[in-house]
């Protein structure tokens, strides 16, 4: 299938081969970090000066690299941190963990603990009609 795919178009196979995702996520956040130390560099020397503008956007420099950096540490980890979340129709993540539900305490309430409370109190100011 590789040798059908350089045949037909070796300009996208050779795109495909350059870089890996995992080698493009480590380069990504090596240079958020290098933008994180100058933000923080930025940042010092607007307080240092009284110069509050510069210490801002060295702040908000420090945010974005930050974020960027984050991105590229959680890409770089690949999709086998993601095995335990399922996918759902809305797009959205539905995690597959946490604590299992135990059968013996509150099952008749069909909830039990501190969830199971709360959800006694709000139907019951439903009920009363008070909100």
């Amino acid at each position: 299938m590789e040798r059908a795919l350089s045949e037909e178009d070796p300009k996208f196979a050779s795109t495909l081969r350059g870089t890996t995702l995992r080698q493009a996520a480590r380069r990504r956040a090596i240079l958020a970090g290098v933008v994180f130390a100058v933000g923080v560099a930025v940042m010092m020397g607007g307080a240092v000066s009284g110069y509050w503008p510069v210490g801002v956007a060295g702040f908000v420099v420090m945010l974005g690299s930050a974020t960027v950096l984050l991105t590229a540490l959680k890409g770089q980890r690949g999709g086998a941190s993601d095995a335990h979340i399922a996918a759902h129709p809305s797009g959205f993540g539905v995690v597959d963990g946490g604590r299992s539900r135990r059968s013996g305490r509150g099952s008749s309430r069909g909830s039990s603990g501190f969830m199971g409370t709360l959800q006694a109190r709000w139907r019951r100011r439903r009920d009363r009609g008070g909100f």
